[in-house]
């Protein structure tokens, strides 16, 4: 009865004590384990080392059932402390048998757990402890010294299996050095959750305000998927798109941002409709069935050629052309390609850039093609064969597209700022260098658009 009162003693000791163990977190402060444990008496013998018999289970005292109870609480960084109580009865010390000696301990200490160091949310959790403790076996008590090795293998974040193995050196000689194994299962709890919504605060954005465990704890009033404090509209449902606001007439604008809400309109005009699509909303257009410009407050300029540029716009009023070009007509790859066919008939002296006067009727008639195109600016292109060095090549080819655009700019009157020339010399072959014929066809003058240079 007297060992009894001392169990349980020791267990409201335990019960009483703010320490905790291993594994736990902030948001689960508090643990208890409970399970079953081992004593392994060999240390106790004079002539035995640490871990003689460490191995040997059958000679370990054991009792079958509910037999250690420990709790605790965390300290932070990893750090835990823990307090246990535990008894056994002792039938075997350092593999010689013995009456039946009743064991009963109270021991503490702090832990520091590996968890975080190697996963913080993995389920291995191994640790290492200190403390110390006292034991009595039968009337006779001691102190303890504590080391201990133990793991946490955790099902849940609250329920781990544990497996701890702790050695006791006594302070006093008559004392019973021993190891001590246990066993059991280990319940984390205590976690703050100010608000009731069953996240802890610690992991709670929100925490005094119930919220959803997807927004880490944060509200979503109005259901649509966005937390409260994302939400540009946190009463009304909308996509997240819009921030959580709606878009009433299906516009692409949400409501807060559209000035008419109720009618699809465009971004640009900040949801209002433009119906004929010239650039004026509704509401500001004279003519709002009608296509016209701005500064015609909506309504049509006159446009003689149809070609979608405005007479006032038009260089070219009355020929249809492009936008691209103000009005004139653009020039098409087949201008080019007749341009070239006249451009290869253009010859020049021997090894010089001057043209021949046999040469000056191309020349006019690539100048007409050009006046055709008022806007366009043309690149005058040099090249010659492989023959020579390389540098006197790419010289020669210069001042020949350079005599070329000076020929149409000084005799045929093409606006200087229209024609571009640059030689390349023997870089850009378009037949062998090996044949005659093929030489003669690289030695030539090309005309391309200026915005289509290399």
């Amino acid at each position: 009865m007297k060992h009894l009162s001392r169990l349980f003693l020791a267990s409201l000791f335990v019960f009483g004590l703010t320490t905790s163990v291993s594994a736990q977190s902030e948001n689960n402060p508090w643990a208890v384990s409970i399970g079953t444990n081992a004593v392994d008496t060999y240390p106790a013998i004079e002539d035995n080392g640490l871990f003689d018999g460490f191995s040997e289970v059958k000679d370990w005292n054991i009792l079958p059932s509910v037999s250690r109870l420990s709790v605790g609480r965390y300290i932070g960084a990893g750090f835990s402390a823990q307090v246990a109580g535990s008894l056994n009865k002792i039938d075997n010390i350092g593999g010689n048998s013995v009456d039946d000696l009743t064991y009963y301990a109270v021991d503490g200490g702090v832990n520091y757990s590996f968890r975080e160091l190697i996963n913080e949310d993995g389920w291995f959790d191994p640790y290492l402890g200190v403390g110390g403790g006292y034991t009595w076996v039968d009337e006779i008590g001691n102190g303890t010294v504590n080391g201990s090795l133990g793991f946490n293998f955790w099902f849940t974040e609250n329920i781990a299996f544990n497996l701890q193995t702790t050695y006791k050196e006594a302070f006093e000689d008559d004392g019973i050095d021993h190891w001590q194994h246990a066993a059991g299962i280990t319940i984390a709890f205590g976690g703050t959750d100010t608000d009731g919504d069953g996240i802890y605060d610690q992991d709670d954005e929100c925490p005094e305000t119930p919220g959803l465990e997807e927004f880490n704890g944060c509200p979503d009033a109005d259901g649509d998927g966005i937390p409260d404090k994302e939400d540009s509209c946190p009463d009304q449902a909308g996509p997240a798109e819009f921030n959580g606001c709606p878009d009433t007439d299906g516009d692409g604008i949400a409501d807060p941002n559209d000035d008419c809400p109720t009618v699809a309109g465009l971004e640009e005009f900040n949801g209002c409709p433009d119906a004929d699509g010239d650039g004026v909303k509704d509401g500001d257009d004279n003519c709002p069935n009608e296509a016209g410009p701005v500064e015609n407050n909506g309504c049509p300029f006159e446009d003689r050629d149809n070609d979608g540029v405005l007479d006032k716009d038009d260089q070219c009023p009355d020929v249809a052309g492009t936008a691209a070009n103000n009005g004139c007509p653009q020039v098409s790859v087949e201008i080019i390609n007749e341009l070239n066919e006249y451009s290869k008939t253009i010859l020049f002296d021997l090894n010089k850039a001057s043209i021949r006067k046999d040469s000056y009727g191309a020349l006019e008639s690539i100048a007409e093609i050009m006046n055709e195109y008022p806007n366009t600016v043309f690149h005058i292109e040099g090249h010659t064969d492989s023959s020579g060095r390389d540098a006197y090549n790419l010289k020669l080819s210069k001042e020949r597209a350079a005599s070329v655009r000076d020929y149409l700019v000084n005799q045929e009157d093409i606006d200087a700022s229209r024609v571009t020339s640059e030689g390349y010399g023997e870089t850009q072959p378009i037949a062998t260098n090996k044949t005659d014929a093929g030489r003669q066809k690289n030695r030539r003058v090309e005309v391309s658009l200026e915005k289509n240079r290399d």
